[in-house]
């Protein structure tokens, strides 16, 4: 609670120097608690534990706008912070569009689910870390567990502007994880597995170390397929990590930019009918929850694509004075940041179609893409990764690929779509849900 108020007099004091220099400002004030475990050769290797605290301003003058930020909360350097910010909007060009414009807004996020006692003592904690890399080394052929390690977060976040707002936001996590490499007859493969969680008990150890031991042994035989093009199913991993590289599609900043492709296609189809991405402001169980943007509005939930025609772009109040339409309250901004636009979950709906359906037929499971943002042009679409999975029949894995790579077009793929199932999954981080879409056709270049 001390550091709390320390927190909150801080914000105080800023707001009150911007309102004396006759600007207006919104305060992102952090203060967080870290502690981490990873363990090499049945040793701790990393005994961490950390807290910080940074606060940012962005200020706004004369239509101009400029952001600083202090890792100290003492007056005068907070003082400093806010003349610079002042002193850098000077030189910044006049945007009439951002402004300061949450009013009044007093929320918390006030969800005990994100916000649950710590279960687990340290020991707990340190056997938890140790029992990751013991379960995969004692595994055969299992040749080191070379990333492994436990992690956990307090974190409370003050967001305060001179507009009356004034919102806070408590929330814990968890995870842990385990990489297994193994090396048999001159072959190696390495897969890894994640357990994430709100409080110690919901992790599983056995989870990390088996699933990832397993698929690094399903794939350690893998060999390239012929070159042809094959009907595909992503593992929700590997399609969160492609939806990611191409993730401005959904952004109001970049279509305000003029990269974002889908700028002009408001109410046009840009995807398959069996598609509908939705931004969620909340879904139980995930881990981007939060009440409030990163500018006080609240938070809410927003179809972008349904049933394949966009319907909207994710935007803060900047981009959608712009644009002159509705804010959609996605505003994003870290103390140490500018304004910018972020997603909370995105969750692509489920479909018609039966696991037994959507898996009928050959196909290629594609569990791990390399190089997924080097290989992607998210302005064009196209994209060229290398890749490895499973050959598939029916649902059977029947033959494990790798040294392949796969191409194509994203915004041509998610048109072709065959098949989408009615079972919702979400990825390792709880911020991407969907369920298995089988794509038509990509490019597969192996033998």
């Amino acid at each position: 609670m001390a550091d709390q108020n320390k927190l909150q007099q801080a914000i105080d004091h800023v707001l009150e120097r911007v309102t004396q220099k006759g600007a207006s400002a919104d305060v992102i004030a952090n203060r967080s608690n870290n502690f981490s475990l990873k363990a090499n050769n049945g040793e701790l290797d990393e005994y961490k534990v950390t807290s910080g605290q940074v606060i940012g301003v962005r200020v706004v003058k004369d239509q101009r706008v400029a952001t600083s930020y202090s890792e100290s909360l003492d007056p005068t350097s907070l003082n400093l912070m806010v003349d610079n910010a002042l002193l850098n909007a000077e030189y910044s060009q006049q945007d009439p569009h951002q402004t300061i414009s949450c009013i009044d807004s007093k929320i918390s996020t006030d969800l005990s689910e994100i916000y649950q006692d710590d279960d687990g003592d340290v020991d707990q904690k340190i056997a938890l870390a140790l029992s990751l890399e013991q379960g995969v080394v004692s595994k055969p052929d299992a040749k080191s567990a070379p990333y492994n390690g436990f992690a956990e977060s307090d974190a409370h976040v003050i967001l305060a502007n001179t507009q009356g707002t004034l919102c806070q936001h408590s929330e814990r996590s968890t995870y842990c994880y385990a990489y297994s490499l193994i090396e048999k007859d001159g072959k190696q493969a390495m897969h890894g597995g994640m357990s994430s969680g709100r409080k110690f008990s919901e992790l599983d150890a056995n989870y990390c170390i088996n699933y990832g031991y397993d698929m690094a042994s399903a794939l350690l035989d893998g060999s390239p397929i012929a070159t042809k093009q094959y009907s595909v199913i992503f593992t929700l991993s590997s399609l969160s990590s492609l939806f990611g590289a191409f993730g401005m599609f959904t952004s109001g900043q970049a279509a305000m930019k003029g990269i974002n492709p889908w700028r002009d296609a408001i109410g046009s189809q840009v995807a398959s009918p069996l598609i509908t991405i939705t931004d969620k402001a909340y879904i139980e169980g995930g881990f981007s929850i939060k009440a409030f943007d990163s500018e006080g509005f609240a938070t809410r939930d927003t179809i972008l694509v349904g049933e394949g025609q966009l319907n909207s772009l994710l935007h803060n109040s900047h981009t959608a004075s712009y644009f002159g339409i509705e804010n959609t309250a996605n505003a994003s901004r870290s103390a140490k940041g500018g304004l910018g636009v972020g997603s909370r979950h995105t969750v692509i709906s489920e479909g018609v179609n039966s696991i037994a359906d959507t898996t009928a037929g050959e196909y290629l499971e594609l569990v791990e893409l390399q190089g997924v943002h080097s290989g992607a042009d998210a302005i064009s679409g196209d994209f060229s990764f290398g890749a490895s999975g499973f050959l598939c029949r029916d649902g059977q894995r029947i033959q494990a690929v790798r040294g392949i790579t796969v191409a194509g077009n994203f915004y041509q793929m998610i048109k072709e779509i065959d098949a989408v199932s009615n079972v919702l999954e979400h990825d390792y981080n709880r911020s991407f849900y969907a369920p298995k879409i089988r794509f038509a056709r990509l490019n597969i270049a192996g033998k």
